[in-house]
């Protein structure tokens, strides 16, 4: 059966069995940050244009599965249009290859972000009274943070109130179970 075209990786039907393994190694070592493979190992079995697409469908393609951390289930129904050969290889070269790419996932998550938390301080204040009302009672959390950007710290102040703190530790919790599922 032959693969519909638009279906994930359709263009790698085109490719003999036996250089899948290889092809996809190679993309993958590519998203490792090593070297692609080069049109002139491929150019007799794709134009150039169909190689720049089946490069970037097969670097989304794993990508996405292990971003996703899809279950063999799952990558073998986005997979059931491809001959048994290409879907053993690319089953067998995920699974060699999982821990690589996700690794390279994760840099690039934190590469988003170069600044880390070097310090901070905090202090709970009690507004008594401001210049529109004469009796507050609210509590004030101060949060001075210093930030470590490109090797120089910044020191970051500010002021919350009871909402606005609940609203950041709910942010964290947030953030740091995203973290973790990633892991």
């Amino acid at each position: 059966m032959e693969p519909a075209e638009g279906t994930p990786l359709w263009r790698l039907q085109k490719l003999p069995a036996e250089l899948g393994p290889q092809l996809l190694h190679k993309i993958i070592d590519g998203i490792c940050g090593r070297v692609y493979p080069l049109y002139q190992d491929y150019q007799s079995v794709w134009e150039p244009t169909e190689w720049t697409h089946v490069l970037e469908d097969i670097t989304k393609f794993f990508k996405d599965v292990v971003g996703k951390n899809l279950s063999d289930e799952e990558i073998s129904q986005q997979l059931n249009q491809l001959n048994s050969f290409h879907q053993e290889a690319i089953m067998k070269c995920l699974k060699s290859r999982k821990g690589e790419i996700k690794q390279v996932l994760l840099e690039e998550i934190v590469a988003i972000s170069s600044a880390q938390l070097q310090d901070f301080d905090w202090q709970l204040k009690l507004a008594l009274s401001s210049d529109k009302i004469a009796t507050l009672q609210m509590p004030l959390l101060s949060l001075h943070l210093d930030i470590k950007e490109n090797g120089e710290v910044k020191p970051y102040s500010v002021e919350m109130s009871k909402e606005e703190l609940q609203n950041l530790i709910n942010s964290l919790e947030a953030a740091n179970k995203v973290i973790l599922q990633l892991k």
